[in-house]
C-alpha cells in the first residue's frame, strides 16, 4: 500500500490538470478579428466580449466603435475611432482597407471615410472623436481627424484637452 500511494497521488495530480485543461481548452475567448468578409460589410460586435487590436479592450458600448476590413476579407474590431487610426497607420493595406463607424447621431454602421468627427465626444479611450453620419457644428472629416490622431492632438493630450474643454 505504501508503495502504491505515490503512484496514485500521481494519477490523481494527472487527472485534476487535464480537467483543467480541458476546461480552459473548451472557454470560449474573446473575439479579435474575423476572417472571410468578403463582402467587406460591418461584421455585428459582441459587447463585453470583442476586443479591440490597438488597446486590447474589451469592447464595451457600440457608440464610436469601428472595424477595419483588408482587402483579404479580415476584419478588426476596435472600442474608439482613434484606435483604429493608430493601429491602422502602419499596415500596407491602410488606403485598401475598408473602415466603418457605428454613429451617435444615426446609431448606425457608416463609412468610416464619410463620418464626422465630434472633437471633444466621450469614447473609449477619451480621445474625443465621436462618430456622426450628418455634420454637426463642431464636426472635423475623417481625413482631418486622422491627422489631429496621429499628431497626437486629441482629449488625451493635456494642452488640447485645456484648450477645447477648458479643464
Amino acid at each position: 500500500m505504501k508503495k502504491a500511494l505515490p503512484v496514485i497521488l500521481t494519477i490523481l495530480l494527472f487527472a485534476v490538470v487535464a480537467v483543467v485543461v480541458i476546461s480552459v481548452a473548451k472557454k470560449e475567448q474573446p473575439v479579435v478579428f474575423v476572417e472571410g468578409n468578403t463582402k467587406k460589410a460591418p461584421l455585428p460586435i459582441k459587447i463585453g466580449f470583442t476586443n479591440d487590436i490597438q488597446c486590447k479592450m474589451l469592447i464595451a458600448d457600440i457608440n464610436n466603435s469601428a472595424e477595419v476590413i483588408s482587402p483579404d476579407g479580415k476584419t478588426w474590431f476596435f472600442d474608439d475611432p482613434g484606435c483604429m487610426i493608430l493601429w491602422l497607420k502602419d499596415k500596407d493595406f491602410e488606403d485598401k482597407a475598408k473602415l466603418w463607424v457605428y454613429t451617435l447621431d444615426s446609431n448606425k454602421w457608416v463609412d468610416a471615410k464619410k463620418a464626422w468627427y465630434g472633437i471633444k465626444d466621450h469614447t473609449a479611450m477619451h480621445y474625443g472623436f465621436g462618430a456622426r453620419e450628418k455634420k454637426c457644428k463642431e464636426c472635423i472629416n475623417f481625413e482631418e481627424m486622422r491627422l489631429r490622431m496621429l499628431r497626437g492632438e486629441n482629449l488625451t493630450n493635456p494642452k488640447i484637452r485645456k484648450k477645447l474643454l477648458g479643464i
